[in-house]
């Protein structure tokens, strides 16, 4: 680690090769999801290189870190699919594979009727799993713009999606 953090590139492509298969493999077995499994392990590499010079041996070994970081990582990805099944349970089950064609056919159309600003926030937040802090970055607006933005595109998406009570029973 010390070398990569000196600035030798070969050296996060060694810890890359020594790590990538466990990080993988803690986060399949607590997932059983490949892709996110795979998200994961990308992502935390991806974050390694953004903060490398953020670890620390003091702190513990290079092992301990990167499964630090890949748990966090992979809590806050499960957290907001969890939110997101909150939202539009009958359209959130739990792998994104079992979406019928349908079912995306009616999600993609409710995002793409949602307002430019609105749509941005729930396609960084959702689809990008941004969080909050970098989409006002991103889109350069206020950390309470993002979260207003967000929370009334959900609600529009809601209204969107939803079947009506008098339609269901129809039905």
């Amino acid at each position: 680690m010390t070398a990569y953090q000196d600035g030798e590139e070969e050296a996060l492509e060694h810890l890359y090769r020594l790590y990538r298969e466990p990080l993988y493999s803690f986060i399949f077995r607590y997932t059983r999801d490949e892709n996110v499994s795979v998200d994961v392990v990308q992502d935390t590499f991806v974050k390694l290189q953004i903060h490398k010079l953020q670890y620390s041996a003091e702190r513990g070994t290079v092992k301990a870190y990167l499964f630090q970081i890949a748990y966090r990582i992979m809590i806050n990805k499960l957290n907001r699919r969890k939110k997101w099944q909150s939202l539009l349970p009958f359209l959130a089950p739990q792998t994104t594979d079992s979406f019928s064609a349908e079912d995306k056919m009616t999600i993609q159309g409710a995002v793409a009727k949602l307002p430019e600003l609105h749509r941005a926030v729930i396609l960084l937040y959702y689809y990008h799993d941004l969080p909050q802090t970098e989409i006002s970055t991103i889109l350069d607006i206020p950390l309470g713009t993002v979260k207003s933005r967000l929370h009334k595109a959900i609600q529009k998406l809601k209204e969107e999606v939803e079947v009506p009570m008098d339609e269901e029973k129809s039905l």
